[in-house]
């Protein structure tokens, strides 16, 4: 048998294109050849800020939330009807409470609000020798507070 003849079906293998042997410098050389160094102006390090994704836990930590440490009922304790409250209540249109010493002025209001119904144009509180927390509650004009200590306080 004889040798098989040679067939031309493409190019010969000899001298690579331009664009090929370009290509192939650069894998050669690699992507961080032309890379700057970077000028670094502060002496101190400050590590860069990378992404903080939020928390997706398996469980609850807490089967069942906590009840709220003060809602309406626990914030104002009772009304106050002494002789100073009296007049208070007559002369200056304000409500006197005893409220918790936790509460804060917002929380008095909403309380007034959400249990008897009035508007209060400020809130002044103090807190008592006896270690517990006065509220004076000024209502608005369109409300007595005779009125509402009579009907809604019992306490004229």
């Amino acid at each position: 048998m004889a040798p098989p003849k040679d067939s031309k079906k493409g190019p010969k293998p000899g001298k690579p294109s331009a664009k090929a042997s370009a290509a192939a410098k650069a894998t050669l050389r690699g992507v961080h050849a032309h890379k700057a160094r970077r000028v670094r102006l502060s002496t101190t390090f400050h590590r860069p800020k990378t992404l903080q994704l939020s928390r997706t836990p398996k469980y609850p930590r807490k089967s069942v939330p906590h009840e709220a440490r003060l809602d309406h009922h626990k914030v104002i304790i009772h009304p106050l009807n002494t002789e100073s409250a009296m007049k208070k209540i007559e002369e200056n249109n304000t409500l006197v409470f005893i409220c918790d010493v936790k509460a804060n002025k917002r929380q008095i209001k909403e309380a007034l609000k959400k249990l008897y119904d009035v508007d209060c144009v400020k809130v002044n509180t103090l807190i008592r020798p006896d270690g517990t927390k006065k509220a004076f509650a000024r209502l608005t004009k369109d409300v007595d507070a005779l009125d509402i200590a009579a009907t809604k306080l019992a306490i004229v």
